[in-house]
């Protein structure tokens, strides 16, 4: 245990210790030297304490590294010093016993002396064993709890940081957030606008690019239609009543036109124009504009007889149809137009300038593409300014065998459209098989889609299908490969195609029934299953190509096909496959069995000669 006090005046505690030597047969008495005190900063008396081995142990705090050695007074001695872990050498022979160290840092030493008498007694000495305590703030103690107060200190700042960052970047993310919703809703806006005011497929563009290309369409219907005396009205009726009727009018023709899928081009006025076929291309535009057209003059005959019954002035309009090519683009550069150029749209305005209060008044060019839809009066061939002499026919209505008892379209009406867009349709699949399935589909590509549309057709015809399963059956065929034209499962490119049908035919008008009929037949293709006359065609159709002549062609482009896709087979495994298929193969219609060119043994003869 280490006690310190302060003194004033020095007091020394005098150790003695008397060694006896005894050497030879003689006893002589050798004075050795013995450490008799510690003196701290020049005032304070440290006791000391010994270890079992007779060494002084002194421990003292940093505050006392003045430290003074002081031995016991001997006039006989001289001593030399050494501090063991401060001292580099040896000091001076001393004649004094004491040794002054001052400023000793924290850390373990050892007090060594010699002493001689300069004559026959002479040693060294281990006196002493001194520790200087480090300040308390650089203890191991302290450097541990200094380094977890630290680390605590980082980690409290870090996280405070961190949680600053967080919050910071979370008002960010909210702000960006919150704008980037008013932007998406801004923009939805704008498409909306553009929509209501451009063709969607332009109003993309324009998005885009920021600019719209003309397009030339050459299979455009254009409908022209005015009201009758439009200008004698607007003199006598209040002009707030006359406008809240016109834009009563065309809130309804607009509706009429979007059903049917036609293209609202502008008003002017009074009149009011739309263009059938534009800007997506099909087969039943001028049909379609006849409907609508149809449907706006009923409309206006119900509201006649009610103006009439209630006394108020009477509004009738003029319709003018013609069928040709047209350029549409968009003109001005900040409002915007969607318009539409050619000989056929003056051709439409003349026909109605050149036509009757209701009545629908259509061109020669446009009869007939309708003539099997509608019933239509020839009018005989009538002078148009700067045209010459047209065939001009009125439209009367639909023709009995396809309407109702109220003279709307029936079910067989639909069904002669439907019939019409199917090549529409193909169109729209085999080009997108052209333009976007990958080049290495081999077999399963559009001249495949195009067969077994054709094959499926023919048996159809044959086998005297019905109109209502002809559709779904030419439908299938189209889409039932439809799955490999874009990212796809190899071996569930079924699943795709189902996709393909029902992105593709709410466009064309087909009901919910008729997609799901659609998916049925595709699905009990995969399955090899024959429940009806649609399906075993579709199946024969799919097959057809086993019975060509081109088969060895095809079944090697099969096989490339397949290895393409990780699907590889060695020309024996190949070979063996299509044999069996050939065999277990039979066509169910009797059109097909009677159409093949080629048996299946004579199939397998030539892939066993091919691939020899």
């Amino acid at each position: 245990m280490v006690f310190c006090r302060s003194l004033k005046t020095t007091f020394i505690i005098t150790l003695i210790l008397p060694v006896f030597y005894l050497a030879g047969n003689a006893m002589a008495v050798e004075v050795i030297p013995a450490l008799k005190g510690i003196i701290l900063n020049g005032d304070s008396v440290m006791n000391i304490a010994y270890g079992y081995q007779g060494k002084a142990e002194i421990t003292v705090n940093k505050k006392y590294n003045n430290i003074t050695f002081e031995l016991a007074e001997s006039d006989s001695l001289v001593y030399m010093f050494f501090l063991e872990g401060f001292d580099r050498q040896w000091s001076q022979w001393l004649n004094r016993g004491y040794k002054e160290y001052t400023n000793l840092p924290a850390g373990k030493y050892k007090l060594r002396i010699r002493y001689t008498d300069l004559k026959s007694s002479a040693g060294e000495e281990h006196l002493a064993d001194l520790k200087v305590l480090p300040i308390w703030y650089f203890s191991p103690v302290a450097l541990i709890m200094v380094t977890i107060l630290t680390a605590l200190l980082i980690w409290t700042i870090y996280s405070f940081l961190y949680l600053r960052f967080a919050r910071t970047q979370y008002m960010l993310e909210q702000i960006i957030s919150k704008r980037t919703e008013d932007l998406i809703i801004e923009k939805e806006k704008t498409e909306d606008l553009l929509a209501n005011v451009l063709p969607k497929n332009t109003a993309s563009e324009i998005m885009e690019t920021g600019k719209a290309t003309k397009v030339k369409y050459n299979f455009v219907t254009v409908l022209f239609s005015d009201i009758q005396g439009f200008t004698k009205l607007a003199e006598e009726m209040n002009p707030e009543v006359l406008i809240d009727e016109l834009d009563k009018f065309f809130f309804y023709f607009d509706s009429v036109v979007d059903k049917l899928g036609i293209e609202k081009i502008k008003t002017i006025g009074d009149a009011y124009m739309c263009a059938g076929g534009i800007p997506e291309r099909n087969r039943t535009n001028p049909v379609e504009v006849i409907l609508a057209a149809l449907e706006m003059q009923a409309y206006m005959t119900r509201l006649k007889e009610a103006s009439r019954e209630a006394g108020m002035q009477l509004w009738d309009i003029r319709t003018g149809i013609h069928t040709g090519t047209v350029v549409a683009g968009v003109v001005g550069h900040k409002k915007l137009s969607y318009d539409i150029w050619g000989d056929t749209v003056n051709t439409a305005s003349r026909m109605e300038s050149s036509g009757e209060p209701g009545r629908i008044n259509i061109s020669g060019t446009t009869y007939e593409f309708v003539k099997d839809f509608f019933i239509c009066e020839y009018r005989g061939k009538m002078p148009v300014k700067y045209k010459g002499e047209i065939d001009m026919y009125f439209v009367n209505g639909i023709v009995p065998e396809l309407r109702d008892d109220d003279g709307r379209p029936n079910n067989k009406f639909f069904l002669k459209i439907q019939k019409i867009k199917l090549q529409d349709i193909e169109d729209a699949i085999i080009k997108k098989f052209d333009d976007e399935a990958p080049a290495d589909m081999y077999f399963h590509n559009s001249s495949l889609v195009k067969n077994i549309s054709n094959q499926a057709e023919i048996l159809a015809t044959a086998e005297n299908l019905p109109d209502e399963q002809f559709i779904l059956l030419k439908l299938a065929a189209l889409f039932l490969f439809s799955g490999f034209i874009s990212d796809f499962d190899y071996e569930k490119h079924i699943e795709s195609s189902l996709m393909v049908v029902e992105e593709f035919l709410p466009k064309y008008g087909f009901t919910r029934s008729d997609i799901e009929e659609i998916k049925k037949l595709i699905r009990n293709s995969r399955d090899n299953v024959q429940n009806t006359l649609t399906d075993m065609i579709l199946h024969d159709a799919r097959y057809d190509y086993l019975g060509r002549v081109d088969y060895i062609k095809l079944t090697d482009k099969l096989l490339k096909e397949k290895a393409e896709y990780g699907k590889t087979h060695t020309r024996e495994e190949w070979l063996a496959m299509q044999e069996k298929l050939l065999a277990e193969h039979e066509f169910i219609t009797e059109s097909a069995k009677m159409l093949r060119p080629i048996s299946s043994g004579d199939q397998s003869a030539a892939l066993r000669s091919y691939y020899s």
